[in-house]
């Protein structure tokens, strides 16, 4: 090749997707590149706050709405109580009561939901390498969750006592279908074409399997992941209801007889940060090992 053609040839970036600017003054160059950086993240941060502030407005209004009826109406505490007594309990029960409490229901989330996705992706796979366990076994999955949670509680504090187990398999026994399902469809739907070309490029099973199949499923993983993490809290709650000596579902049920409405708001406060705290963590985990998957309805909201 001459010295004008190695000239006119165009030097291709990572998979060949474009030029890779090399130089200073090049397209991806820091000239250029670095420049932008501190705008893109400006901008990316004005999109995430113009996604938000309708939330945020809207829970402000729900919760000056629900101050103002409690006082103009005069409603009872123990009937419903204002905010402001619900923060007032949340800071005063803190750390006789509900410190404790939260640390022992966060442990059963974070384990329970640990469980479910180990298990999950393992049975999500398994059950996409096998068409035959795939036919036996999905409809016992789909069977088993239509039994009630409320009726397996009780039965597991039986068997397994006031420890943590049950509530550990409760936690895993809700949160494993989604990741289950999601793991199963986000492998059957990888491109079949891309597939093809693996095994045309002589790729094993297995290579295939990591380097196309799982990756292009990590999207509906994900999707199944974040579903499975808004339903963790349900089953530590419930098996706590059904057993146990310290916990926010133990708080719960100790204060309704007792008529403590404030304490019972402020434990479902609480569950309910460490809900959005998990949606979150697992959303933030999808942006940092899947960067090339953009929701286009997202992208379009923030355009």
């Amino acid at each position: 090749m001459t010295a004008t053609q190695d000239a006119g040839q165009t030097d291709l970036g990572p998979g060949g997707v474009g030029p890779t600017g090399a130089g200073p003054g090049g397209p991806g160059g820091p000239g250029r590149g670095e420049a932008s950086t501190p705008g893109r993240r400006r901008g990316r941060g004005r999109a995430r706050w113009r996604a938000l502030w309708p939330s945020v407005l809207l829970g402000g209004v729900l919760l000056g709405a629900w101050e103002f009826v409690t006082r103009v109406l005069h409603v009872e505490e123990y009937i419903l109580p204002a905010p402001d007594q619900v923060a007032t309990t949340l800071v005063d029960r803190w750390d006789s009561t509900l410190r404790s409490a939260t640390w022992v229901t966060g442990t059963e989330i974070v384990l329970g939901f640990a469980i479910s996705v180990a298990a999950g992706l393992a049975l999500g796979c398994a059950l996409h390498f096998s068409a035959a366990a795939r036919r036996a076994l999905y409809p016992l999955l789909i069977g088993s969750q239509t039994i009630p949670v409320v009726v397996l509680a009780p039965i597991l504090a039986i068997i397994f006592g006031y420890s943590i187990t049950p509530k550990l398999i409760l936690v895993a026994l809700i949160c494993f279908f989604p990741v289950v399902v999601g793991t199963l469809d986000g492998l059957a739907s990888v491109d079949p074409e891309l597939v093809r070309m693996m095994r045309t490029l002589h790729g094993r099973r297995v290579a295939i399997f990591t380097r196309v199949e799982f990756p292009a499923a990590l999207p509906s993983v994900f999707t199944g992941l974040r579903l499975a993490a808004a339903y963790a809290a349900t089953g530590a709650v419930f098996g706590e209801y059904s057993g146990a000596s310290d916990g926010l579902g133990h708080v719960m049920r100790q204060g309704v007889p007792q008529l403590q409405s404030a304490l019972v708001f402020a434990a479902i406060v609480l569950l309910t940060a460490m809900s959005v705290a998990l949606f979150a963590l697992v959303s933030c985990a999808e942006r940092l090992l899947v960067p090339w998957h953009r929701n286009p309805t997202r992208e379009g909201n923030t355009q």
